[in-house]
């Protein structure tokens, strides 16, 4: 005889334990490490979800889960709307060696109900969901990823054969605040390797013609163009609205400049240098590591390495 939807459920129940809502808050107020797992559809994890949770869709729940929580001895609540998917998810995690999980009973409407909060990450637009959809198939990214990256502000120092394809891939990525500092104007020697400039541009402030590039990519992104050199008189003022220092210059003083303002102001920077084929790319973060000038602690003498 065929089983109905209600045996599978309490076959469910004979395997995996449930729990309370009220239960589930009290362990994470008292810091226990248990991990909740969301097993909605991405659409419903959108309207909200308990903060601190996993998002696997139940769909995914066997290609996705190990990757998501590898220690099978690991405490899990798996929760979803109403406390059926849960148990289902529950049944087959027991079938793949999970040994301590358990099914939020009521799932999060259950837990609103009682009064317990929820968090909604930035809500993306339709265009913005199909945009950055390759993101979202990214554990490391998803959709709370990309809205962090759409807030995120980013300045770049320099347009030119590294600020360029920064600028460009970062735009893509949806970063959504950009700021550009760079004095030169679109050179056709420049078009070699500045993937952001085109030929028509020649002549154009580089600043004007990565905004237009960038706003012809990506209308999601802010562009802020500072069409003027860095210098000890700006940097403070440049540096202060944003997170992340990008340093693509091509010339020692700006390098020891961008770096000396960083660390005062706390800035993370990303760094890179190139020379015919051979290029290098550090991460400097300001007292959690050394910065520049803590490895290079004097420039090099004017004319002794070509930029």
């Amino acid at each position: 005889m065929a089983k109905s939807q209600q045996d599978f459920l309490e076959e469910a129940r004979q395997l995996v334990p449930e729990v309370t809502v009220a239960e589930v808050a009290e362990r994470r107020q008292r810091g226990e490490d248990v991990i909740l797992l969301d097993v909605r559809e991405k659409d419903e994890v959108r309207t909200g979800y308990i903060n601190g949770a996993i998002s696997v869709p139940r769909g995914f729940l066997e290609m996705q889960v190990t990757g998501q929580i590898p220690d099978r001895d690991q405490d899990v609540v798996v929760y979803c709307a109403g406390g059926v998917r849960s148990l289902l998810a529950g049944r087959v995690m027991r079938e793949m060696g999970y040994q301590n999980v358990s099914s939020m009973a009521g799932g999060i409407t259950q837990w609103k109900d009682a009064g317990y909060p929820i968090v909604r990450d930035r809500q993306l637009s339709d265009e913005q969901l199909e945009r950055y959809s390759r993101h979202f198939l990214l554990s490391q990214i998803g959709e709370q990823g990309q809205g962090q990256l759409l807030d995120a502000k980013v300045l770049l120092i320099g347009a030119g054969g590294l600020g360029s394809p920064a600028a460009y891939y970062l735009a893509a990525a949806g970063v959504g605040t950009l700021g550009i500092v760079d004095a030169d104007v679109v050179d056709v020697s420049n078009l070699q390797r500045q993937i952001i400039h085109t030929n028509d541009r020649v002549g154009m402030p580089k600043t004007e013609s990565a905004e237009l590039t960038i706003r012809n990519l990506n209308p999601d992104i802010n562009v802020h163009a500072y069409n003027q050199r860095l210098t000890t008189d700006n940097v403070m003022e440049m540096f202060a609205d944003y997170d992340i220092i990008v340093d693509g210059c091509d010339n020692f003083p700006t390098r020891y400049l961008v770096n000396d303002a960083a660390v005062l102001m706390d800035k993370p920077i990303v760094h890179g240098s190139i020379f015919q084929f051979e290029g290098q790319a550090s991460v400097f973060k300001p007292h959690e590591g050394p910065c520049y000038r803590c490895l290079f602690p004097t420039p090099p003498p004017p004319g002794m390495v070509p930029s």
